[in-house]
């Protein structure tokens, strides 16, 4: 999907939906430093990642979401990136105004108001805000922006069936991971784990194939498919993350950092680091020597 922001009291597109207070697309292609920070939400939010892989602190807890991954995030919960930075990739959000009583989720849906109050229930009663394996999500969101944008007739019918359709589907999902881990959760965050236990080691694909019992060809598809990048760019990824840490946290010199993170140098740590970030890794820290 291409990026777009609707916000209400903005775009016409949500004049007659007083219920969304935004939907919208972000696409990132470079680290976005300092412009995610944790902050506490105002509203009830879905986010859906595209691709990507994203590190999110969701109610002082952090979660790694990765593609079809949907977070929730509610009312007055701390959200944002503990690192402060947006990373590159994409998601989608939709924020809505489901009241504050405990009754049904509002006008605009058309469940029953026994189903409507179960729904609303679920989703602000649930202690884990990430649901795992969502295409279908990814698939409203699309109709959802067609809807809005196309507004052939019955669009305003169609857009809050779709929403309702969003609402019990992240629900029926929340009730059925509630007592299950997702597959390869173990033997992923154990593989990041020991990457980032020795970073300076030049880690070849196959090494971090071997980590998680698996072939290189079986490995690379999966950590394309939930991550979206390939094994050595989300390797790189790691690299600038720890990196940034060192950089925010520690006096330690740029070669020190670089070879300790696993660059062949300095210079090589300093052009990785500005392709993804637009900074050097001097003017990062000159300019956030004071973020904790």
């Amino acid at each position: 999907m291409n990026p777009f922001l609707l916000q209400k009291g903005f775009s016409k597109e949500l004049d007659l939906f007083p219920h969304i207070l935004e939907f919208g697309v972000k696409k990132i292609q470079t680290i976005r430093l300092t412009s995610f920070p944790v902050e506490k939400s105002n509203s009830f939010s879905i986010y859906y990642i595209w691709d990507g892989r994203y590190d999110w602190l969701i109610d002082d807890r952090s979660y790694i979401l990765y593609p079809a991954d949907l977070a929730l995030v509610l009312p007055g919960q701390p959200f944002g990136s503990p690192r402060g930075t947006l990373d590159i990739g994409s998601y989608g959000w939709i924020s809505l105004d489901i009241g504050t009583s405990d009754s049904s989720l509002g006008p605009f849906s058309g469940l029953s108001p026994t189903e409507s109050r179960s729904i609303r229930k679920i989703l602000l009663l649930n202690n884990v805000p990430v649901a795992t394996s969502m295409k279908e999500t990814g698939k409203l969101f699309q109709q959802l922006a067609q809807e809005l944008h196309l507004q052939e007739i019955g669009y305003q019918t169609r857009t809050n069936q779709l929403i309702d359709a969003l609402l019990i589907l992240t629900a029926r999902q929340l009730i059925q991971q509630s007592h299950s881990q997702r597959d390869f959760s173990g033997s992923f965050m154990k593989l990041e784990q020991e990457l980032r236990k020795n970073l300076s080691h030049q880690w070849a694909v196959e090494e971090m194939a071997a980590l998680v019992g698996l072939g290189t060809t079986a490995f690379t598809e999966k950590v394309k498919t939930y991550t979206g990048f390939s094994p050595l760019n989300y390797l790189i990824n790691i690299r600038i993350s720890e990196a940034i840490k060192l950089l925010k946290q520690t006096d330690t010199n740029l070669t020190d950092i670089a070879l300790d993170t696993g660059f062949y140098s300095s210079q090589h740590f300093s052009t990785t680091f500005k392709k993804l970030t637009g900074y050097t890794p001097s003017q990062f820290r000159k300019d956030n020597t004071d973020i904790p």
